[in-house]
C-alpha cells in the first residue's frame, strides 16, 4: 500500500512515571513528523500496570485533549504501548501441512501458521500479545535463510516467539483509552516499540540488547539477524532507585528523585569524593548533609541488581555471546550519569545511549529527541507501518472549530464504526505486518 503522507498517527504511552500521548505523522523522506505532544504525571500506574483506573482516565484525558488542541484534530484511535511484571514470553513451535504434493509456500502459508499460534492454549486469564517467528523449517529441514517463500514443500514448520500477558491487564488499558473517547487500534509491547525508535538495522543483524530503563519497569529485547530473539519485562525501574534514596538519606521522595536526577552517579568511584548536597529538613527540621559519594553509592547498588537481572534474561535468550553490537539502553534511566560506563565495566560489552534521532525529522528533534520518548515514537512509527500495510486507518478525522466542536463528518463516521461489529483480534495484526516481512514479489 503506497504511504499517504498526510495519513496522521496516535500513540500513547501509559507508563508509571508518565502518561504520553503523541500525534504526528510521516514526511516524505519517511521520519516521523510530530504534530502534537503531551504529558502528564502518572499516579494510577504502578510498574506498568493500571492500579487506579480513575487517577489513568483523567491522565489521558488530559494529554489527548491537548494534543488535539494542538493539531486541531479529532484522535478517533490510537496504537498504545502494554508492559507491567504480568509479560512474559514462551518459545513454541508449530507447523501446517500444505498438501500431498510439493507445494511452492507463500505469504498467506506463513501467515496461517502465525495465526494457529494465537490458539495454542495459554493459563487461565492470559492472552497472547504477540506471536514472533523465529526460524523456519520446510519437512523438518531447517533453513538458514528465515525467508522460505518461493520454496517447495510438504509441511512448513517454524521456531516462535510467544509474548504472553494478563487478558485483565489488556483490558483495564483499552477501558481507560476508550473512557477518554479514543479506540485502541493495537496493543504493542513497549520494548518492541522502543526498539524501533533507537535500534538500526545494522545493529538488528549484528546482534543487539535493547535495554529500556523507565520508571516502574526495565524492558529488555534481544536481536539477532534482524529478529526479535527474546523480550522481557523486569519489575525494577528508576522509582525503585528513588525510594532507596529516600529511605537511606531520610529525607522526602521529592528530594531524593531531584538528588538522583541532578547529582546522581550510577558508578561511586565517579562521583566527587569532597562534595556535599544539602536537602531541605522536613517540616522545619534541620537541614541534611548528603554526600555525592554515598549518594553514588546508593544508586549504584541498586543499578547493579537491575542489571543483574537484565543479564539474566539476556543469558536466558542464548544470544549472549551474539551481542555483536553490544547493548543500547533507553529510557529515563539511561540518562543517570556513568550509567554507560557501569555497563561496560559490568558486562564487557560495547554501551550506547539510544536516541530517537534516526527516526524524525529535523523539525521535532530539538523538542523530542529524547530517550524517555523512545517508546511512544516507536508506537508511532510501528502505527504508520500498520496503517501503510492496509490493518489500520489514519488515527485522526475532522478538524474541530475554535469551540471544540467536531464536523458532522467525525460524528457520522463514529455511528458508522458502532453499528459495525469489531474484528480486532488481540495481536493479529502484529501477525499480518510481520507476515508482510515475507513479502511474495520479494523474496529477498
Amino acid at each position: 500500500m503506497a504511504q499517504d503522507n498526510n495519513t496522521y498517527v496516535a500513540a500513547i504511552d501509559l507508563g508509571t512515571t508518565k502518561v504520553v500521548t503523541l500525534l504526528g505523522k510521516r514526511t516524505a523522506n519517511g521520519r516521523l513528523q510530530i504534530v502534537g505532544f503531551s504529558t502528564a504525571e502518572s499516579t494510577g500506574i504502578k510498574k506498568g500496570m493500571i492500579q487506579n483506573i480513575e487517577e489513568t482516565v483523567k491522565a489521558v484525558e488530559k494529554t489527548v485533549r491537548e494534543v488535539e488542541s494542538q493539531a486541531g484534530l479529532k484522535i478517533r484511535s490510537a496504537f498504545v504501548g502494554i508492559a507491567g511484571q504480568h509479560i512474559h514470553s514462551i518459545k513454541n513451535f508449530g507447523y501446517i501441512t500444505l498438501g500431498s504434493e510439493e507445494t511452492e509456500i507463500k505469504k498467506s502459508h506463513i501467515k496461517r501458521l502465525i495465526e494457529d499460534m494465537y490458539n495454542i492454549p495459554v493459563d487461565t486469564g492470559d492472552s497472547i500479545l504477540h506471536v514472533l517467528p523465529l526460524d523456519f523449517s520446510i519437512d523438518n529441514i531447517k533453513l538458514e535463510d528465515d525467508n522460505p517463500i518461493g520454496m517447495l514443500g510438504r509441511r512448513l514448520g517454524a521456531n516462535f516467539h510467544i509474548v504472553i500477558g494478563k487478558t485483565s491487564s489488556a483490558k483495564h488499558i483499552e477501558r481507560c483509552v476508550d473512557r477518554a473517547g479514543v479506540k485502541v487500534s493495537e496493543l504493542i509491547l513497549e520494548p518492541l516499540a522502543s526498539s524501533k525508535a533507537v535500534l538500526t538495522d545494522e545493529e538488528r543483524e549484528a546482534g543487539v540488547a535493547l535495554i529500556d530503563i523507565g520508571g516502574g519497569t526495565t524492558d529488555l529485547a534481544v536481536y539477532y539477524n534482524g529478529i526479535v530473539r527474546h523480550t522481557a519485562v523486569i519489575p525494577f525501574g528508576g522509582n525503585i532507585i528513588t525510594q532507596d534514596i529516600k529511605e537511606g538519606c531520610q529525607i522526602l521522595q521529592k528530594h531524593a528523585e531531584l538528588l538522583k536526577c541532578h547529582h546522581g552517579y550510577a558508578l561511586m568511584s565517579m562521583a566527587p569524593d569532597n562534595k556535599i548536597i544539602t536537602v531541605p529538613g522536613i517540616s522545619g527540621r534541620e537541614p541534611k548533609e548528603i554526600s555525592m559519594r554515598s549518594l553514588a553509592g546508593i544508586i549504584q547498588a541498586r543499578m547493579e541488581e537491575i542489571l543483574d537481572y537484565a543479564l539474566f534474561e539476556i543469558q536466558s535468550s542464548d544470544f549472549a555471546n551474539k551481542l555483536s553490537a553490544g547493548v543500547v539502553i533507553t529510557g529515563g534511566g539511561a540518562l543517570l550519569k556513568n550509567v554507560v560506563s557501569l555497563i561496560k565495566f559490568k558486562w564487557g560489552y560495547d554501551v550506547r545511549i539510544g536516541y530517537p534521532s534516526e527516526m524524525l525529522c529535523s523539525e521535532s528533534l530539538e523538542k523530542y529527541n529524547y530517550p524517555q520518548f523512545s517508546t511512544v515514537i516507536g508506537l508511532g512509527l510501528m502505527g504508520l507501518e500498520h496503517i501503510d500495510a492496509g490493518e489500520a486507518t489514519s488515527c485522526t478525522v475532522a478538524v474541530a472549530n475554535k469551540e471544540g466542536n467536531v464536523s458532522e463528518e467525525f460524528v457520522e463516521i463514529q455511528e458508522k464504526e458502532a453499528k459495525q461489529p469489531s474484528k480486532r483480534k488481540l495481536g493479529m495484526k502484529f501477525a499480518d505486518v510481520l507476515s508482510k516481512l515475507f513479502a511474495e514479489d520479494d523474496i529477498n
